[in-house]
Order: structure tokens, then sequence, then C-alpha cells
């Protein structure tokens, strides 16, 4: 009787056993060093679009020429539309323009492909407190990073394009009131 009751247990635990998934994995767009502070103002984001196969919490790759890939654990801490916000509103925050002014972002594509590159085309337009509809400022943005095969690799690519897509709106929001090269 003992036998076949050890035999029962021993099968459902290797069914339990093999029943596991792997952990999910978290990854931020805001690098873990904090962005120095500069003097001025902070630059405000109006608003943070981004397109809806990717705005999610897990990360979506690219596959091939037309497939993409949600990766079930690997994540973003939050929706990538918010990640976004996140880390722009951590590198724009004491941005040291001299006037008040706020940023539209309108992302295009956020392609992530391992082994291959991290790109974002953006879409962006600034807008001065004090100078109403006639002192907008409407740029784009491509910027595209090398990537190494890992998804660390790649959040690191995205992270890298984000802090260079802040400092181009810093730029622009500067004296120079132009769309900077990007």
């Amino acid at each position: 009787m003992a036998l076949p009751l050890k035999f029962t247990v021993l099968v459902a635990c290797l069914l339990l056993g093999a029943c596991r998934s792997d952990p999910i994995s978290f990854h931020t767009l805001t690098p873990a060093q904090p962005m120095p502070g500069r003097s001025g103002q902070d630059i405000a984001i109006e608003s943070i679009s981004v397109p809806p196969q990717v705005d999610r919490p897990q990360i979506v790759i690219r596959e091939g020429n037309s497939g993409l890939a949600i990766l079930e654990t690997q994540w973003w801490g939050a929706s990538l539309s918010d990640e976004l916000r996140s880390a722009l509103v951590d590198q724009l925050s004491n941005a040291g323009v001299p006037r008040k002014t706020s940023v539209r972002i309108d992302v295009q594509r956020f392609d992530s492909i391992p082994g291959q590159y991290g790109l974002m085309d953006v879409k962006w337009r600034l807008r001065p407190a004090d100078a109403g509809d006639s002192g907008l400022l409407t740029c784009r943005s491509i910027l595209q990073t090398p990537s190494g095969s890992s998804i660390d690799d790649l959040v690191n690519a995205q992270q890298n394009n984000v802090k260079r897509l802040a400092a181009l709106i810093r730029q622009a929001a500067g004296n120079a009131r132009s769309c900077p090269p990007s």
C-alpha cells in the first residue's frame, strides 16, 4: 500500500515541477543615473502618444520584415507610454530653459530588434507658455542606437534614444528655437 502512494506522490511532484513558468523580468526607460540638475524651468509634457502595437506592459520586438513578438517574460515597469513619460519627466526636469515651455510627443515608430538596434521615430511640438500658437515649433527626430542580442542591451539602446530625444528637446527649447539635427 505504501509503494503506490509514494509512486503517486512522486508523479504528482514531477507534473507540478513541469508546470512552472519562467520568471518575469521588469525593465525601465529611466536610467539608473539621474540627470544633473540645471537652473531654469522644467519642460512640461502635454501629452505622449505611442503606436498601439507597442503600448503595452510587455516588451514587443520586431521579427523579420513584418512580424512582431510580444515577450511574455520581459515587461516594462508600466505601459510603454507611461515608461516614456516617466523617463522624459526625469530627463526634462530642471531643463535650464529660460521660459516655461511644454512639449507634445507623438512616437511614430518604436522598433526594438535584438542584435541590431533600438529605434524611435518621434514627432514633437514645443510650445512656449507666453507665445501662443504663433510660437509653436514642430520637429521630427529619428533616433537609432545599436543593440546587443540581449533584452537588457535593447533596453539600454532605447534608454539612450530617450536621453538623446530629451537633449534635442532641451536644445530646441533654449535660445535656438529651431529644430536641431538628430
